[in-house]
């Protein structure tokens, strides 16, 4: 069941519960204790204290839980399967300066996606923004797990799940791990309905902006470079610089969307000795959008881990994005 982008855009999810602060804000194992909230910047003054900027309004919210999918981006991993299909694509560093995605799908599901690999301590407190969101992974540390099941999702790795997920023969382990959305509704049957109108407020883009053919997102050990195709009216999607694809068509965003925040030491590690970072999605900060072939200054924010993000111009006003896929790709604040 292949599943069109029509209207990929409008608002964030409101979740029914937030994650904890013990949940989100405590670890184990003599790990230093993450504080999961950056300081608030100060909202900037509106051109005319008689005449301030409307505030954006919350379109209302879905029907519905969401699926996100941890995904691997490890070169052995790609092509990818399924990401063309998803609303939004998350991307994060984790341990080693390497990157994973994780996919959020809204108003349909893909047949298969995948590679899955497993679950960080950011997704938590990420995934909060949305309804009952549905979290399918493969593993974790150990020591997260706990943290996972309080969480508020409904976790179906493929021990919970096993109908769910196969490995595939055209790669080696542990790049080979796929999953068939439409068995998680064994779990989670109201995804079997999902039909989201929109996650973020789409319209017309703002006047100004800056003429942008394209830009390049450097992590320690990954690279990402979106340039501009008028033909796709989408950003090209190249990892590592290699053009990335998925179920044979080139990844192209409508809207790529950088959002700077704090990435720092997590509470958690790998086997080998490697902290996987924590990326604060909770707060406020500045971004920079991608969409039309141009790249407009924001500004994001979320209060609490219960809030949605909302990008708006510097000046207070909605910052609408282009329909079809968003792509948020989350950089270190500088």
């Amino acid at each position: 069941m292949n599943k069109k982008h029509a209207a990929a855009a409008a608002a964030l999810l409101v979740p029914a519960v937030a994650v904890t602060a013990v949940l989100l804000a405590r670890s184990h194992g003599g790990t230093e204790e993450p504080a999961h909230r950056p300081q608030a910047r100060s909202s900037p003054a509106s051109p005319s204290a008689s005449d301030p900027p409307a505030p954006a309004e919350e379109p209302p919210a879905p029907e519905g839980p969401v699926l996100g999918v941890k995904l691997d981006n490890a070169a052995p991993a790609r092509p990818h399967t399924g990401l063309e299909e998803a609303d939004v694509v998350h991307v994060e560093r984790v341990e080693a300066g390497i990157s994973r995605f994780l996919a959020v799908y809204a108003s349909g599901l893909p047949d298969v996606v995948g590679p899955v690999r497993s679950a960080r301590e950011t997704d938590l407190e990420l995934l909060a923004q949305y309804d009952d969101p549905v979290l399918a992974y493969s593993g974790a540390q150990s020591k997260l797990k706990p943290f996972i099941n309080r969480a508020p999702l409904r976790p179906v790795p493929p021990e919970q799940l096993p109908g769910a997920y196969f490995r595939g023969t055209d790669r080696p382990l542990p790049h080979n791990l796929y999953l068939r959305p439409e068995r998680v509704t064994d779990a989670a049957p109201e995804l079997a309905d999902m039909n989201a109108a929109s996650l973020y407020e789409t319209g017309e883009a703002p006047a100004g902006g800056r003429r942008t053919d394209a830009r390049t997102v450097d992590m320690p050990a990954a690279s990402f470079t979106f340039d501009w195709s008028a033909g796709s009216r989408g950003w090209e999607v190249s990892m590592d610089g290699t053009p990335a694809t998925s179920g044979g068509e080139r990844l192209a965003p409508p809207t790529v969307v950088l959002q700077e925040t704090v990435i720092r030491k997590g509470g958690f590690g790998d086997r080998w000795g490697n902290n996987s970072p924590f990326t604060e999605t909770v707060g406020s900060g500045e971004a920079t959008v991608l969409r039309d072939g141009r790249a407009y200054a924001a500004e994001w924010d979320r209060p609490t881990a219960a809030d949605r993000t909302v990008f708006t111009t510097p000046d207070g006003d909605p910052m609408p994005l282009a329909e079809g896929q968003v792509w948020v790709v989350y950089v270190p604040r500088g």
